[in-house]
């Protein structure tokens, strides 16, 4: 009798946990942008072949930009390295930022224009020797730095916009009186 239990007992708790477990499985991977892995604003830009054409675009033109640079040699082909890695980085945020129309994608855009702008600019002082080198990549911080501010000042500004609410109105008086 106590085995009848136990095996009742086991059974049930392996086919609850069957149960719970079935629901939660996928039969596949939803697509890029979908509301299940990423909800965003303008789901049908993201579910839409021009993205998915732009984004392959934008691969490709990086590819051939990044093949062309291996004919260069020394610092040139560096500084051409980084730029097709930049520009291809800038592009892709670029994409995004269509994609998801939010204000910190935005702000994202800015950030990756202005670290490329960087690395693009370090890159090209290596060229420079001795204290021009220095004073170069010195230049080129600063400019990173005031780019970096400026793009979250300006996040800040479409921010405060984009959730100013209106002023709450304040209910009227009741002037009507009520007699019994």
């Amino acid at each position: 009798m106590k085995m009848n239990t136990l095996y009742a007992a086991v059974s049930g708790a392996i086919l609850l946990g069957a149960a719970t477990l079935a629901p939660a499985q996928q039969t596949g991977n939803p697509p890029a942008g979908s509301s299940v892995t990423n909800p965003v604003k303008n789901a049908k830009v993201a579910m839409s072949a021009d993205y998915r054409a732009d984004k392959d675009r934008i691969e490709a033109d990086a590819k051939a930009a990044k093949e062309k640079c291996k004919s260069m040699s020394g610092n040139a082909r560096d500084v051409c390295m980084a730029e097709a890695k930049g520009n291809e980085k800038v592009a892709k945020a670029e994409l995004e930022s269509k994609r998801k129309g939010t204000p910190h994608s935005a702000y994202e855009v800015e950030k990756t224009k202005a670290d490329t702008a960087y690395d693009i600019a370090k890159e090209k002082c290596e060229d420079q020797k001795g204290a021009e080198e220095s004073a170069c990549k010195k230049q080129a911080k600063a400019d990173h730095k005031k780019a970096l501010a400026d793009a979250k000042a300006n996040q800040k500004t479409v921010a405060s916009n984009s959730t100013a609410t209106p002023a709450p109105s304040t209910p009227k008086a009741d002037t009507t009186k009520t007699g019994k």
